[in-house]
């Protein structure tokens, strides 16, 4: 896995300030000490810092002092996060008093930090779920200029070698949008091409799935998917993207020459983008089970700053690889 070794050294070279909402969640402050062991990241770890020393001691976590511990409590600079929420929310009726309380929230929280500055990414879900996450980020940092929708990519390390980028492949949206029309299909095949670059550090080259390849199949929903790949050209002309594709000829040289003569991704894509939630779902963990490879993600994409999302049943290391990635988008 060069690529993840690429990232890990990148985040070492310019470490960035993490928050981790949930930090008296036991995985996540084991991982918050091999990071900070390892110099990846500078944390911060919202909870009770009494609590949080007491299990650092009790396991022995001695690295966990070089984080910062915010209480959300009763930290004197709480009043600021406050004031924050209340300006940003009010035009939505958010009171005064409301905004002090959901500021406590380690989730507005952690946002609220990223917005004033404090802050350059943050990962949390151990606990709860993607919508938890999600929607502080949505009312608080909103989505990048330019882009209307957040989705969700994974890294596919793959044993197939032969295909994508030696094996390595991104795919999208996994995780956030059940059904995406045309043109937020096409915002999701720009946010992908975009985190293979900043994150992987590779050319991006885009195929838009469907069940059709280059119209021998007709159908709405190829017609989305061929709707999505005309809006995505003209958004972002400087991409190689194609579509609408069918797997095999998005990936298989032999197969592109017959179904996709001329075609400069066909044969050789290594962003695949799914036409749903159902596909792209269903089709990682096929190729993740199947074929024994390594997902990581889901990356969130879209968000105007880096902040991503766990499984409730991840485990460490995979809480140290999203703060890799947080930190590397976070740098980009």
């Amino acid at each position: 896995m060069d690529i993840l070794e690429q990232m890990l050294k990148r985040a070492q070279a310019n470490p960035q300030r993490i928050v981790l909402p949930e930090g008296d969640e036991p995985r996540t402050l084991e991982a918050a000490n091999i990071l900070l062991r390892d110099k990846i990241a500078k944390l911060i770890l919202i909870g009770n810092p009494d609590t949080i020393r007491q299990m650092a001691k009790e396991k022995g976590y001695e690295y966990i002092d070089e984080a910062e511990l915010f209480d959300p409590i009763n930290d004197p600079k709480m009043p600021v996060y406050a004031n924050l929420l209340y300006e940003l929310r009010k035009a939505k009726g958010m009171t005064e008093e409301e905004a002090k309380k959901k500021a406590q929230d380690p989730l507005y929280l952690g946002c609220l930090m990223i917005k004033n500055g404090d802050a350059d990414g943050e990962l949390a879900g151990a606990r709860g779920t993607t919508a938890d996450t999600i929607r502080p980020a949505f009312q608080i940092l909103k989505t990048k200029p330019g882009c209307s929708i957040v989705s969700g990519a994974f890294l596919m390390f793959t044993p197939a070698k032969q295909l994508g980028e030696n094996g390595f492949l991104l795919f999208a949206d996994c995780a956030v949008n059940p059904n995406p029309d045309a043109k937020q299909l096409a915002e999701i095949a720009i946010s992908t091409a975009e985190t293979a670059k900043a994150i992987a550090g590779i050319e991006p080259r885009v195929a838009m799935l469907s069940f059709s390849t280059k119209g021998s199949a007709k159908h709405e929903l190829v017609d989305k998917v061929s709707e999505a790949t005309k809006l995505a050209k003209e958004m972002a002309p400087e991409l190689a993207i194609d579509g609408e594709l069918q797997a095999d000829a998005a990936l298989v040289e032999s197969v592109a020459k017959t179904k996709a003569p001329g075609s400069a991704v066909a044969g050789q894509a290594n962003v695949l983008v799914f036409p749903d939630l159902q596909a792209g779902n269903i089709g990682y963990k096929l190729v993740e089970r199947f074929s024994g490879a390594d997902a990581v993600g889901p990356i969130l994409q879209g968000i105007a700053a880096p902040v991503n999302d766990l499984s409730r049943g991840c485990k460490v290391q995979d809480i140290v690889q999203m703060v890799i990635i947080t930190a590397n988008q976070a740098i980009k």
